[in-house]
C-alpha cells in the first residue's frame, strides 16, 4: 500500500499558492506561551475561526483583548465577541471608508511582535514546519504536544 502524506492531500487542507495548506490559529499571553490553538484549512478566512479557538481554550475566563492583524478586522467579528464572550477585537482598519476603532487602541498592536514570536517558536519543531500527516487530528495531535511542550519549557 502506498502511503499518502498530506503536503499534497488530506484532511483540512485548502489550496494555496504558497503551499501551505493548514493554519494555525492561536492565542498568546505577553510573553508569547500559547494558551488556546486550533487547526483549519487556509482556506476560510481567519476572521471566520476565531470562535473555534476560544470555544477551544482551557482557561476559566477568557481576555478581556484580542490583538490581530488587518485579516481580523470586521464589524461581524466585532458585534459576535463582545455578544458572546465579552471580549474586544483589536486590528487595525482595513481599506474601506468606515473607521472601526479609534487609533488609541491600536497602541496595544504594537505588541502583536510576541504572537509572531510564538509561531516562530512553533516552526521549530518539524513535524509543524511542514504537514505530514494525513489526517488533522494527528496535526492537532502534534501542535497541542509543542504547546504543552512551550508551556512547560517557561514554567
Amino acid at each position: 500500500m502506498k502511503r499518502l502524506r498530506a503536503q499534497n492531500r488530506g484532511f483540512a487542507v485548502g489550496p494555496t499558492r504558497r503551499g501551505k495548506p493548514t493554519k494555525i490559529i492561536a492565542i498568546a499571553v505577553a510573553n508569547s506561551l500559547p494558551l488556546a490553538v486550533a487547526v483549519n484549512s487556509a482556506s476560510p478566512a481567519e476572521c471566520q475561526l476565531v470562535e473555534q479557538v476560544l470555544a477551544g481554550s482551557f482557561l476559566d475566563e477568557l481576555p478581556a483583548r484580542l490583538i490581530g492583524d488587518k485579516a481580523y478586522d470586521s464589524d461581524q467579528l466585532d458585534a459576535r465577541l463582545a455578544a458572546e464572550y465579552d471580549v474586544e477585537m483589536i486590528a487595525p482598519n482595513r481599506r474601506r471608508r468606515g473607521k472601526t476603532q479609534d487609533g488609541r487602541k491600536l497602541r496595544r498592536y504594537r505588541r502583536r511582535w510576541k504572537v509572531e514570536m510564538l509561531f516562530a517558536w512553533m516552526h521549530n519543531f518539524r513535524r509543524l514546519a511542514t504537514r505530514r500527516e494525513y489526517r488533522i487530528e494527528n496535526f492537532l495531535g502534534f501542535v497541542e504536544f509543542a504547546r504543552l511542550l512551550m508551556l512547560l519549557r517557561d514554567s
